[in-house]
Order: C-alpha cells, then structure tokens, then sequence
C-alpha cells in the first residue's frame, strides 16, 4: 500500500478543505434512492467540519461529457447530504468553478459545508485540463481524497489537485486500503477469492494476479461455464465464452503449478428460459440438457464452497455465483454469503467483498454490514485486485 498521510496529520481548522467524495448515487424522479456512499463519506465530512475546517465537497454524477444537464446536477444530492450529516443545510454551488463557486466557497464558515455542482459539467474534469484544475485548487488550501472508487480515474479532482495542494487520505480511502491491502497482501492464509460474474474475459487480469496471493480460487456465475467447457464439460445453451476455453485452461494448468486449489461447480440449478420462478431443476455439472441453461450453482456447490471457508482465514469475494436477481437463481449466492457472514461473525474469517454486483448480492442475502468490509467501489476494486496502479492512489504518496 502507497505510503500516504492521513487526516490524522491535517489540522484543518480555518483551512478551505476540497474533499473529493463520489456521490454517483441512485436517483429516481430527482430523489436519492441509495444513500450509502453519502452516508460512508459523510464520515470524513463531519470529521473535518467538527476540527472548524470550511468543507467543500466535489463530485461527478452521471456522464454529462461536459455539458450542463439538470437532469444530472447534484442538487438533490445536496438535500440528502444535509440529511446524513445530522440534518443540517449544506450549501450548493451552481457551478464548480468560477465566480458562483467562488462565492460558494467564500460563504462556508469554520465547521460548515458547501457542495459544489458536477464536476463533469465541464470536458476539463475528465481530461484533466490544467487550467480547470487550477480553478478548482483555487478555492482550497488542502485536499482530502475519500473517493476510492473514482481513483482509478486520472481526473482533475483526483490527480490534478494533488499535484497542486497538500493532499490527505479521507477516512473512507483509508478504510479501503487498508481492508483491501490486507485481504491481498498481508491476509493471514489460507486465502480464498470468489470470483464470479458473467464473463471469464471481464476478470482475466484478476484472476491471473490471484493466482500469487491466494489458497483456494472459487469460481462462479457464468464464468464458471467457460471453465466448464475448457474441461470438456457441456454447458447446454449456458453463457459461455468459448473462444476463451484456451485461457480457461490457461489458468488451470498455472493454477495447478502453483498449488492454487480450483473449486469450480459440481452441480448446477439449470433451466430453459431465463425468468422469474421458470421451470427448474438441479442437476450434476455434466448432465446439463442440450436446451438448457446453468444460472446458479447447485447445493453441493454451495456446501462444497462453504466446507473451504471453514478452513480459511481469508475471503476477498468479486461477484455473484448464479443469477441472483431472478428467484430461485439466487440460492447459491445467498447460502455462500451467510456462511462466509457466519464465520465472519464467530472471528474466523476476514471477508472483503468489493463490486456493484457484489454489494446487491450481499444485501440481497441480507448480510452486507456482517462482512469485515465491503467496497462500494467498482472499476477501482477490480483494477486494484488486478495489480494496477490506481492514479488517485499514487497521488497521495506524493
């Protein structure tokens, strides 16, 4: 993990605070709909507000491509930031940059807070234009980092204002880095990752890093098949990616060089259409009709998986085992997960999950707050599991 400074090391009173949180929260009918991100982040938020900083939030919403879309200001996310924070009126800007922004800024006393609208109204916040990072460092004195899921991105609110201000890891960043740090790098063994999803192709990187950090690779969902296949196994008309089926074995033989134990399905829930409650039945992997579709992993499966937990000491989980937004294709996610949150529970196990799909498949089996720590992030959890250098993450070990 990058060496980086913390708010520990911020005495922020008096000081103009530019916090960079990701607020690209669910909306519907101009009302937050999941405020979970608001809610993580207004941790750091009260934090510095409480030490007399003059808080200043960014964030992006949505894909504008640097135009003006109302549809997408943070507006109403300003109502339910006020909310989090304790139901307090936070102030919003009507731009980020330029003279409203400035009188945003100037407005905000010690221990108060403003929002500042959309970053991406403007082409020069993902193509870090200098000059638009400039007039964003403008109005700070430090810089705070909380948004771990958008420092992936080399963005000027995340790499060029910590090349332009002091710059400091906000509670949330640092949470994540250190729970995902731990559970690759310095997890106590055995390791197990579940790795699942849709397709083999979207997860090559991380599961080719994995294969030098862990005990035991879990493999699900639909990408399961393609290892299925790559073995010889048919599949029926399952999602598979059969143009992968050299890279599947690929994978297989590394893994079996370096003792990394596969649990791939031995049985499957399989049906003909994809739909809710439709016609099923379980099945062995191998006995999969021709018509047929392998959408959850079967309950041997499931016990299989949960009878290696018990002997780890370790789980870093990146999606879901079966198709777990349409019943019954979720019972397999659902009795892994509350075994994983059982061990967790008992303080035999360490469980990181990390993804978009991940965290709904978690709540869906209603044990998010019962792993150690779950990433909201997405694109970054995956780059960072992948091995990457995360450009926000680099920055602030400058």
């Amino acid at each position: 993990m990058a060496n980086f400074r913390t708010i520990d090391q911020l005495d922020p009173k008096g000081k103009r605070v530019l916090v960079r949180v990701d607020f690209n929260v669910p909306m519907q009918d101009g009302e937050v709909t999941d405020a979970t991100r608001i809610e993580r982040a207004a941790v750091t938020l009260k934090e510095l507000m409480g030490k007399g900083a003059k808080v200043v939030a960014l964030s992006h919403f949505g894909r504008p491509k640097g135009n003006v879309e109302p549809a997408m200001s943070l507006a109403p996310i300003a109502r339910a930031l006020g909310k989090a924070l304790g139901g307090i009126e936070v102030a919003f800007g009507k731009d980020c940059i330029g003279p409203d922004a400035e009188a945003t800024v100037g407005g905000v006393q010690e221990g108060g807070i403003a929002l500042l609208e959309n970053l991406r109204f403007h082409v020069g916040e993902e193509k870090n234009v200098p000059a638009f990072a400039d007039a964003l460092a403008a109005m700070g004195d430090v810089y705070v980092n909380d948004a771990f899921s958008c420092s992936h991105r080399a963005h000027a609110s995340i790499t060029g204002l910590a090349e332009r201000l002091p710059t400091f890891a906000g509670r949330l960043m640092e949470a994540e880095l250190k729970a995902l740090t731990n559970a690759i790098g310095g997890a106590s063994r055995p390791v197990a990752a579940l790795v699942g999803g849709a397709k083999v192709s979207s997860k090559l990187d991380v599961l080719g890093h994995l294969l030098d950090k862990v005990d035991v690779l879990i493999i699900g969902g639909g990408m399961a098949n393609t290892f299925l296949h790559a073995k010889g196994i048919d599949v029926g008309k399952s999602l598979c990616e059969k143009d992968l089926a050299d890279t599947a074995r690929s994978i297989l033989e590394k893994a079996q060089a370096k003792r990394v134990r596969i649990l791939l399905p031995v049985d499957g829930v399989v049906a003909m259409r994809f739909e809710q409650h439709a016609e099923h039945r379980v099945v062995p992997i191998g006995q999969v009709g021709a018509e047929e579709m392998v959408l959850d992993i079967g309950p041997d499966s499931a016990a299989a998986v949960e009878a290696a937990l018990v002997d780890c000491r370790t789980l870093l989980w990146n999606g879901p085992l079966g198709a777990f937004e349409v019943e019954p294709f979720d019972k397999g996610t659902v009795a892994v997960a509350q075994a994983a949150a059982k061990l967790t529970d008992d303080g035999r196990l360490l469980s990181v999950a990390g993804g978009g799909d991940t965290v709904a498949a978690l709540a869906h089996a209603g044990v998010l707050e019962r792993f150690s720590y779950v990433s909201t992030a997405g694109g970054a959890f995956l780059e960072f599991i992948e091995g990457k250098d995360l450009p926000g993450v680099a920055a602030l070990s400058r």
